[in-house]
């Protein structure tokens, strides 16, 4: 896929990926000889080339490397992007790793620890140029959520519904439905309805409209006829007019503790 899009000369600026291919060194391999910069999520017991404070060059597995090299002020709190509860906030450090036993100044190792967990901890490998910041990493790692979500929204559209029976079938079925997909995110980026003026009775903006509430309002003005379109359109209304004041409740309650 990545050798396709490659010769069809389309801009990639990251490669995301989780640790299913993040700890296939052909793929990283390749996408560092064709100058694709990448934060691809890799196991923690993957082995990594450091240089200790003393000037040694160590290998040791990826979850070794905090207790070599960083300090509790190494870490800071970021988002790595916009959930429905708010900014998904983490503890982050990057670190600077040896490719070929050399420090080149573009590969490092960038750690996610949880906030309320702080043993709970995720690592990835990344190739970018040169004075990459660690806000620019954590953002291309945030960008992955993305695609969960185009996954998840996709699968209860019945993408993972299809029992194969050929690879030309399945194509197609799949073809289907991402077209279905994209007509639903087309119509989500049309709409555009300006942010109401807060009153006593609706403090918060009305939320954007999301697939799966185009979704249900096409199944009930569409698929049968609706009884009172009226009346489905008020209660869309109301419906992101109350995940709005959760998703500001989440986020005020998540920022005031941390």
């Amino acid at each position: 896929m990545m050798e396709r899009l490659h010769q069809a000369d389309l801009a990639i600026s990251w490669v995301v990926a989780d640790s299913v291919y993040g700890g296939n060194l052909d793929l990283r391999t390749w996408l560092e000889a064709h100058e694709y910069a990448y934060v691809l999520a890799v196991a923690c017991d993957e082995p990594v080339g450091i240089l200790t404070p003393e000037g040694e060059r160590r290998r040791v597995e990826v979850r070794e490397v905090e207790a070599l090299l960083l300090a509790p002020e190494d870490w800071q709190c970021l988002s790595m992007s916009e959930g429905t509860k708010g900014p998904r906030l983490f503890d982050w450090a990057a670190v600077p790793i040896l490719d070929r036993w050399e420090d080149d100044g573009r590969h490092w190792l960038l750690l996610r620890r949880s906030i309320s967990d702080p043993a709970e901890k995720t690592y990835y490998f990344v190739f970018a140029p040169k004075g990459t910041t660690l806000h620019e990493m954590v953002k291309a790692a945030g960008a992955r959520w993305h695609i969960e979500e185009d996954f998840a929204n996709t699968k209860d559209m019945g993408l993972d519904q299809y029992e194969v029976r050929s690879w030309t079938a399945w194509y197609r079925y799949i073809t289907l439905v991402m077209l279905a997909y994209a007509f639903l995110v087309g119509i989500c980026a049309q709409v555009w309805i300006p942010a109401d003026e807060p009153t006593p009775a609706a403090p918060r903006p009305l939320l954007p409209l999301t697939v799966a509430e185009v979704r249900h309002l096409l199944s009930h003005l569409i698929w049968p006829p609706a009884s009172s379109a009226k009346l489905v359109l008020a209660w869309s209304w109301w419906r992101r007019r109350h995940r709005s004041s959760a998703s500001y409740s989440h986020t005020k309650r998540r920022l005031e503790a941390g």
